[in-house]
């Protein structure tokens, strides 16, 4: 696996670069190590605490947990852990299906099953809708309008699928589909 780290508002000294690689190495063996496995780990501190921001970037999806805590090593192992949870909730939804496509820059047979919950995870509606062009404005407003965090729309100006969705430290935010339509 490819490492980077990156400090924001604070040196990453080599004692701070060691405890989060050495961290990180534990996640080597959930992976299937080739050249298209990377990981960028974001260190930042503020005023109220140490933020740890961890990414990893698989060929087939990414992985990333964000933490924030007083202690930056804390920081460190609550990032690791939250990594750990997510692989092990999606080695368990995909055992229930095959394991193409997402799962095989996966090192499955590395993880523990994890306990057989997931009921809340159960799709209980399906809901389709036509996608009408429309600005970032007026998405904004029928967001807004709904209720909701999130928004599905076709960008008017790119003609491209987009989510605008409420971002957890504040503001918004726009995911648009490479995929053109046809």
């Amino acid at each position: 696996m490819k490492y980077q780290i990156i400090g924001k508002n604070i040196e990453v000294t080599e004692g701070i670069k060691e405890a989060l690689l050495k961290k990180l190495k534990r996640m080597d063996k959930y992976f299937v190590i080739t050249d298209d496995v990377e990981c960028r780990a974001v260190v930042r501190t503020y005023k109220n605490g140490q933020k740890v921001e961890i990414t990893i970037f698989t060929k087939m999806m990414d992985f990333r947990a964000e933490v924030m805590d007083n202690d930056l090593y804390a920081a460190f192992d609550l990032a690791i852990d939250k990594l750990e949870g997510q692989m092990r909730k999606l080695k368990t939804r995909l055992d229930r299906r095959n394991r193409d496509g997402l799962g095989k820059s996966i090192a499955f047979e590395n993880f523990e099953a994890e306990d057989e919950e997931y009921e809340k995870d159960e799709i209980i509606r399906t809901k389709s809708y036509l996608l009408n062009p429309m600005s970032v404005e007026e998405a904004i407003t029928r967001m807004e309008a709904l209720g909701h965090d999130f928004f599905m729309y076709l960008d008017d100006e790119d003609e491209m699928i987009s989510v605008l969705y409420r971002r957890d430290n504040g503001g918004l935010g726009i995911i648009q589909a490479e995929n053109k339509l046809k």
